[in-house]
């Protein structure tokens, strides 16, 4: 099964640059989107053979998710169940017979960090929400599921180590590698969910998935890895590939992909 997932950094402007082609260029089982700026009825996007899911903020012009799936899920969720973090579209869950998939889009602490309490709060209600999906437990007005493993991607707005940014010196402290961020990282590791290119290529370096639109920084690769596949330690093994495509242009973002065993 091949999965992909992409911070798209506005859906319409990306589509303008060949979105429908790069999509079926991946053939992926399910293919994600974070980042993708768009209310409902505002494009008009027709992707043969996948079913969509689609969780929008509901400020306008704004965050949001997406998923595209060849297998109709069981059910699909747009919020991690806590009334105040789920006004922005940063979820869309969707449950199959073998796992739950997760497309996240976590929120970005921002400059002087100025909304790391927000990011903090999120980061702990989604690694309840994940746990408690692989228990087989569900927001309240959820079906009923049951127990299984979680597939979870997206951007998820940190870099864990200083292996994943070009210039960790100089960025330490501020949004996206600060250390309640990165400490909060190590939690959701540490609950039992595998970051899968790391467990494939733990000293690969180079490896990133978003640069700064400044600088000529995707030209002279200063990056930072923060868009991430990750697995229930349950599917560790069927880990076959994890990919980041560097190569695939159109966002300030590049797709990553993970290849399952399932």
């Amino acid at each position: 099964m091949k999965l992909v997932s992409w911070n798209v950094n506005g859906l319409r402007a990306v589509v303008k640059k060949g979105f429908e082609d790069i999509f079926a260029s991946f053939n992926a089982d399910v293919f994600a989107l974070q980042e993708t700026k768009l209310q409902e009825g505002q494009i008009d996007l027709e992707l043969p053979g996948y079913h969509d899911f689609w969780s929008y903020a509901e400020r306008k012009g704004y965050s949001g998710t997406a998923v595209f799936s060849r297998e109709e899920p069981r059910q699909v969720l747009h919020g991690l169940g806590v009334p105040e973090l789920d006004t922005e579209g940063r979820i869309c869950a969707l449950e199959f017979p073998q796992f739950w998939f997760v497309d996240v889009y976590t929120p970005n602490a921002q400059n002087e960090l100025a909304r790391i309490d927000h990011r903090m709060a999120w980061d702990d209600a989604f690694r309840r929400f994940c746990k408690g999906l692989e228990a087989g437990k569900v927001p309240a007005g959820a079906d009923a599921a049951e127990a299984k493993p979680v597939v979870m991607c997206g951007d998820f707005n940190v870099a864990h180590h200083e292996i994943d940014l070009k210039n960790p010196g100089p960025n330490r402290g501020n949004a996206g590698f600060s250390d309640e961020e990165r400490e909060k990282f190590t939690n959701l590791v540490d609950a039992g969910f595998v970051d899968t290119f790391r467990a494939l290529y733990p000293e690969a370096t180079g490896a990133y998935s978003w640069w700064s639109y400044r600088f000529n920084a995707r030209k002279n690769n200063a990056g930072w890895r923060i868009d991430y596949f990750l697995v229930s330690e349950a599917l560790r093994d069927k880990v076959e590939e994890a990919c980041i495509h560097s190569d695939v242009m159109g966002s300030d973002h590049c797709p990553v992909s993970l290849e399952l065993a399932v």
